[in-house]
């Protein structure tokens, strides 16, 4: 990489009477919003979107100690960040054999996922909520020497409070939604006062590079997405040898991380193409799990005999959608299906990451709401890996052909998982070495052991 291309690192200086008035006005007003904060969890708890046993880590209280030695701290919101970032520490473990890592996250599914899969350098934590006292509890404990948030994470008093405690951050496949650059482009001051705290900022595609470069105001550099770099999601060998045993010889198809507005148009298609095909075996994964009876729900109202996952309802003759509301189990049906159309792309959530079906071997199909993925989702389809589907209509044709056509299935499937596998090592290497200037000082330093803050 050449010196023009490493990220720069910002050379403004962080005094508070520069803040841009809304930023000032939410720091100042969050101090006062302690009752708020914790009725905020409280009906978060009650909706079961925090988990009950680790309530007091959102408050920044650690149920784990701090290790000793050097800490590097990434944070990710919720599941697609996360496990992104695996491949990073083992990487940066490579690199630093004496560091450990923290891993935060805000969701109960992350957290799951987390235990399952961080290797044992690595402790999760929830997030803390954007409280002072809770922010200033979480760092009090976990003293980090590093902070990598990832993705689009900007909480002001997160950022500006580990500023504070001159701990250098770096934002990492960075993004911004068209959404979000919108609306921050109501507040350039405020964002930009918040970039500015990172030594280092890199997006993960053109666009959201080009985004980031504006609202910081300094040069932003695409390093690629990190999510290419992610292992092959777990396939659970026995589990799908029962589903294909199930399935047979029938033809099937996957719509996987679906959203709402999305499962009644999958349910549509499955009736079209069930015309020309009326074994036809359709999985919906949707991206949810507790949407699961909702989308059961759906199938009813349209008279398409289902099973549920869930609730143990087995793969009969007479089953046509098979609905996984389960939690690790995608990969299974990644595996299973050699066509597989990744959600979140007829509607507008910016699609998901099409890496996860091309490096288990399936052709890609695609709605037109991508902004998440962009990048990726045209260097796939310059490879012959993907196609684009820009309604119902495009979708059920093209499952059609594909199911028809076993030529054309098998090399688009082939297509994708080679391009997935040439880009996986080069993406890590380049956002690595952008992570120098914050790393040497851990490569340097004495393993002095730090104080345990019980």
């Amino acid at each position: 990489m050449s010196k023009s291309d490493k990220p720069m690192a910002s050379q403004e200086g962080t005094d508070d009477t520069a803040k841009a008035l809304s930023l000032r006005l939410y720091q100042f007003l969050s101090r006062w919003m302690g009752p708020l904060a914790t009725h905020t969890l409280k009906k978060r708890l009650q909706k079961g979107k925090e988990d009950p046993a680790r309530i007091d880590e959102r408050r920044g209280l650690a149920s784990k100690p701090r290790p000793d030695g050097k800490l590097i701290w990434i944070h990710g919101a919720s599941v697609g960040e996360s496990l992104s970032i695996l491949p990073l520490i083992e990487r940066l473990h490579e690199l630093l054999p004496h560091c450990h890592f923290l891993v935060t996250s805000g969701t109960i599914t992350s957290a799951q996922l987390m235990a399952e899969r961080l290797p044992e350098c690595a402790t999760h934590q929830y997030v803390p909520v954007d409280h002072p006292t809770y922010v200033n509890n979480f760092l009090d404990h976990w003293k980090p020497d590093i902070g990598l948030f990832v993705e689009s994470e900007i909480w002001p008093n997160l950022i500006s409070l580990t500023k504070t405690r001159n701990i250098p951050m770096a934002l990492i496949n960075g993004r911004m939604s068209p959404k979000s650059y919108k609306n921050w482009l109501q507040r350039r001051d405020a964002i930009a006062q918040m970039l500015k705290s990172f030594s280092v900022i890199m997006g993960q595609d053109t666009q959201n590079a080009q985004r980031l470069a504006e609202l910081a105001r300094r040069p932003v550099p695409m390093l690629g997405n990190l999510k290419m770099a992610a292992p092959k999601l777990p396939v659970d060998e026995e589990k799908r040898a029962v589903f294909s045993k199930h399935i047979q010889a029938r033809p099937h198809w996957l719509a996987a991380s679906t959203h709402e507005g999305e499962e009644e148009a999958i349910l549509d298609v499955h009736q079209r193409v069930a015309r020309k095909f009326p074994d036809l075996f359709t999985f919906i994964v949707p991206r949810h799990p507790n949407r699961g009876k909702e989308v059961a729900q759906l199938a009813e109202a349209k008279n398409i005999t289902y099973a549920l996952r869930s609730t143990g309802q087995a793969i009969t003759p007479q089953t046509s959608v098979y609905i996984a509301d389960t939690m690790g189990e995608l990969g299974i049906f990644y595996r299973l299906s050699d066509i597989s159309f990744v959600g979140g792309s007829l509607v507008e959530i910016g699609g998901h990451n099409p890496l996860e079906p091309a490096r288990l071997g399936s052709a890609i199909l695609y709605g037109p709401h991508i902004f998440n993925f962009e990048d990726v989702y045209k260097a796939m389809r310059g490879s012959g890996g993907t196609a684009l589907v820009r309604n119902e209509r495009d979708l059920a044709a093209s499952l059609i052909r594909l199911l028809t056509d076993d030529v054309t299935r098998a090399s688009m499937a082939q297509a994708a998982e080679g391009w997935a596998e040439t880009n996986a090592s080069e993406v890590l290497d380049k956002i690595t070495e952008a992570l120098d200037t914050l790393l040497q000082p851990l490569m340097d330093a004495p393993r002095a052991e730090v104080e345990i803050n019980q």
